[in-house]
């Protein structure tokens, strides 16, 4: 069966309504194509982006039967099949492309992760699991370790003979890095680290590997040396043995731990908690990039900033986030394709003929999936530019630490907003197929438990958005400094014109004159790329300066005042995150629509970024009244306007789902292989029959009418 077996050939005819409906069409129709058909392939290409090869190769990998997930396992079956899948991807050359060349891989970091976050096809256990042994165990020697040490350490985690975790956080300091107990002594008289774990809530928890698979573990510790805490480093450390089979045995000495046993989801991988009783760890083990120590004990670093070497050593392992924000799109891609594809088969309800109504000709189910197809695609597209701002970074071509600093906020912040966009696509999804969604073959509620936990690893959404808001509050405090007068009065002078504007109500009276009352001329100032530019840019640059100015007496609190203070702005400081989040998605979506050279499909795509950015104005359609951006008549216009934006996409809705590139072999789940179509063709058949031999029953309703007309 072919998508077009499942795609509607027209949108409903529409009459004028007292809404304006008829207007808003005309809106719609201004400057579109007569042919609105999407080319399928062109749009895949283009989501697929610059590392197209390596994503359908991995794509490849996770339709093969050894490699996908078996829910028939209980919990040891799952973690021994997910061990074997790592070992089946060493095989198949699918984790040596971020390594260096001179030991076998690839010098290729963005194409890494490019095919790194498309395991999430197979199973997320398998993606997550092959993510703390080359991402981050193996990406801490590689970005933390001096060449040496990399060509030492390296070549056990590439390959596998060294399972390894990644011992970063403590049950008691998850987000708060900086705070982590456990210390690493050192001792000059016999040239190690004294590592030791001061008390409970200072054991290192959530790892993967370090309950029952790892070998090896990198380890974050307090480094003490002559007296002084020179921060958090990272220390390369054996923590068991390993036995005849060459697979992990007991812990060594002074090294214990526990299994975390079956979680909420993730259960192929072997979470588990460590701790250290004095454990001995050779000074050239302490990963040494950016922190040295002599034999007599003496420190150095090229960083001497404490605070800056530390946030340097945590942004080299940024790609932890900008994976998760890739596997999110995927999985929303999975789960939305899943999700239309039922709608467009399963039928409920009869409709004004004697058919009952595939879900999808439903107005309320095409506004709880097509703006989260919209919102999807701005995700693969942001998430395609933060992809190549990270190889840029991580191949040396624009090192610098602006760029680093771009990077950590970018990566901040698409992962907050998209995996948590994910996690609320997955629930309405499984709500959208009903029942069926719910049933395990059909993979979502699975999908569901399994990608829980990526709102909080790898930071903690809320705590990133954080530093994403004080990343753009430096930014909007650098126009004050070393501002002169005259700046510093033409920025107030622009600031009080603005509150004038938008605050008095003349903003939205002009608005009101310029549309005349008509909802075309509000639509139409709507589906302006400018209009909407400037609608997202105003919500994030007003809360910024109005969060500006609201914390600006921090710095002349003492110290409880001050956090005080910013612990009562902590709400404006996430939304404010969030808003910037979701520009930089609006963006990049705008971008990408520039490169599109299909006329019906530059079409659809500019109707699909319009429902994502005018369903960003409708969520906070309240800021955008009261602070005078938008007038009455134009945010009524908005829910309108979305409607028939909405209304037009449906018959375009199998087609954007299908360009996702995920077909049956890939979803594993059973109404997504044409089986509801099936099921429907047969009932209807079945009542055709009915009718056309004379064997239908006449319903009570008809006799009853019938009754009454005589």
């Amino acid at each position: 069966m072919t998508a077009t077996d499942v795609r509607p050939a027209a949108v409903p005819p529409e009459g004028t309504t007292p809404d304006g409906s008829a207007e808003l069409d005309t809106a719609l129709d201004a400057g579109a194509p007569e042919s609105g058909r999407v080319d399928v392939g062109a749009l895949s290409r283009l989501l697929l982006g610059r590392w197209a090869d390596i994503r359908t190769k991995s794509r490849a990998a996770a339709t093969d039967e050894r490699i996908v997930r078996d829910d028939s396992l209980p919990l040891e079956g799952q973690r021994e099949r997910v061990f074997g899948q790592l070992k089946l991807l060493v095989d198949g050359g699918h984790v040596l492309r971020a390594f260096p060349s001179r030991l076998g891989g690839e010098d290729a970091p963005g194409g890494n992760i490019a095919g790194f976050e498309e395991l999430a096809v197979a199973d997320l256990s398998l993606q997550i699991k092959s993510g703390v042994q080359w991402g981050l165990f193996g990406a801490a020697i590689l970005h933390l370790g001096t060449p040496e040490q990399q060509d030492r350490l390296l070549p056990g985690a590439m390959d596998l003979s060294v399972p390894g975790a990644f011992a970063m956080t403590e049950i008691g300091h998850g987000s708060d890095v900086a705070s982590v107990g456990t210390t690493a002594t050192y001792d000059p008289e016999t040239g190690e680290f004294d590592l030791h774990t001061p008390f409970r809530g200072a054991w290192k928890e959530f790892l993967g590997n370090a309950g029952r698979d790892g070998v090896a573990a990198v380890v974050f510790a307090q480094l003490v040396s002559k007296g002084v805490n020179h921060g958090v480093h990272a220390f390369y450390v054996p923590i068991r043995e390993v036995g005849p089979d060459g697979r992990a045995a007991g812990f060594l000495p002074g090294v214990g731990g526990e299994d975390d046993g079956l979680k909420g989801g993730l259960n192929g991988i072997d979470n588990g908690r460590l701790h250290f009783t004095h454990v001995r760890v050779p000074r050239e083990n302490l990963l040494a990039r950016y922190g040295q120590v002599a034999e007599d004990g003496t420190y150095t670093s090229s960083i001497a900033s404490p605070g800056r070497r530390f946030f340097t050593m945590l942004g080299s392992l940024v790609q932890g986030r900008v994976s998760l924000d890739g596997a999110s799109g995927v999985v929303s891609k999975m789960a939305l394709a899943i999700a239309v594809r039922y709608a467009n088969e399963r039928r409920q309800f009869a409709g004004a003929g004697l058919d009952e109504v595939v879900l999808l000709d439903y107005g309320r189910h095409q506004r709880r999936l097509i703006p989260r197809i919209a919102e999807t695609y701005a995700m693969s597209f942001a998430h395609e530019e933060l992809l190549a701002l990270f190889d840029d970074v991580f191949s040396g071509r624009k090192d610098t630490p602006e760029t680093r600093e771009d990077l950590e906020t970018m990566a901040a912040a698409l992962k907050a907003t998209s995996t948590w966009f994910t996690m609320d696509t997955l629930l309405e999804a499984r709500e959208a197929c009903g029942g069926a969604g719910f049933i395990a073959k059909n993979r979502l509620t699975q999908l569901r438990a399994d990608f829980d936990i990526y709102t909080t690893f790898e930071g903690d959404n809320t705590v990133l958005l954080q530093l994403v808001g004080k990343r753009l509050l430096g930014d909007y405090a650098k126009q004050f400094k070393g501002a002169s007068p005259g700046d510093l009065a033409k920025l107030v002078g622009k600031r009080a014109a603005d509150s004038a504007l938008h605050g008095s109500g003349l903003h939205r009276a002009v608005q009101a004159i310029s549309d005349a009352g008509s909802a075309r001329r509000s639509a139409g100032h709507l589906r302006s790329e400018e209009t909407q530019r400037e609608l997202l840019t105003d919500r994030m640059q007003v809360a910024v300066a109005e969060l500006g100015a609201a914390l600006r007496p921090a710095s002349k609190l003492d110290p409880q005042a001050a956090f005080d203070l910013f612990n009562e702005h902590q709400h404006e400081l996430v939304e404010v995150s969030r808003a910037y989040g979701h520009l930089l998605k609006w963006e990049a979506f705008t971008r990408a629509l520039a490169t599109v050279e299909d006329a019906g499909t530059r079409q659809a795509l500019t109707w699909v970024r319009d429902v994502y950015g005018l369903s960003l104005v409708e969520r906070e359609i309240g800021w955008y009244v009261v602070n005078g951006r938008l007038s009455a008549q134009r945010a009524r216009t908005v829910t309108g306007y979305l409607d028939r934006l909405v209304r037009r996409l449906r018959p375009h809705a199998q087609d954007l789902v299908d360009a996702f590139g995920y077909g049956p072999a890939h979803l594993r789940a059973e109404i997504a292989t044409g089986i509801e179509k099936e099921r429907q063709d047969e009932a209807r058949a079945y009542y055709r029959d009915e009718r056309a031999s004379g064997r239908a029953p006449i319903s009570e309703k008809a006799l009853q009418k019938a009754s009454k007309g005589r």
